[in-house]
């Protein structure tokens, strides 16, 4: 039964890491799947302190992604309406995405709305269309980079939740 229950954490583990190109939660699902496999194995195995240490991983990975998005259009010189508007439009391209591309879109617009929102508000601030793009490219690239990092935490609070089940 245990090893039935490892396979359901894995799978839907992998979907969870699957979701980050989405935008979704997908740490947050990680940590949901761990709870519920802790809560069948009566918490022997996955303890609180080792569901506490994936929240703290799964919060951690949100406030990397938000600040990889802020100091990405921050490095190239974003001003703070540009960055405000990378995050909102990233928002919105992922959700108007989702129908497209079998949902792959979701993604797309995700990084395309945070390109788009800070190159916008840039060139209506500034005027200049090699500010807005490079203000844009910033909003880009952060995007890209805290996606990146979720998805590296993610597979972390795999591991640890894995090799507290199989002691090796």
């Amino acid at each position: 039964m245990e090893y039935f229950l490892l396979f359901l954490f894995l799978l839907v583990s992998l979907t969870a890491l699957f979701s980050h190109v989405f935008g979704l939660p997908g740490n947050f699902i990680i940590l949901g799947a761990a709870l519920l496999f802790g809560w069948a194995g009566s918490f022997e195995e996955i303890s609180a302190r080792i569901l506490l240490i994936l929240l703290g991983i799964a919060l951690f990975g949100e406030l990397i992604e938000f600040l990889l998005g802020i100091f990405g259009a921050k490095k190239y010189k974003s001003s703070n309406k540009a960055v405000a508007a990378s995050i909102v439009f990233g928002i919105i391209g992922g959700i108007l995405g989702v129908p497209f591309f079998f949902g792959i879109g979701a993604v797309i617009g995700a990084f395309l709305g945070a390109f788009l929102g800070a190159f916008a508000v840039e060139f209506m601030l500034a005027r200049d269309m090699s500010v807005a793009f490079k203000s844009g490219w910033g909003a880009f690239v952060g995007r890209v980079a805290g996606t990146i990092s979720k998805l590296v935490l993610g597979i972390c609070m795999i591991v640890i939740t894995v090799a507290s089940v199989v002691r090796v």
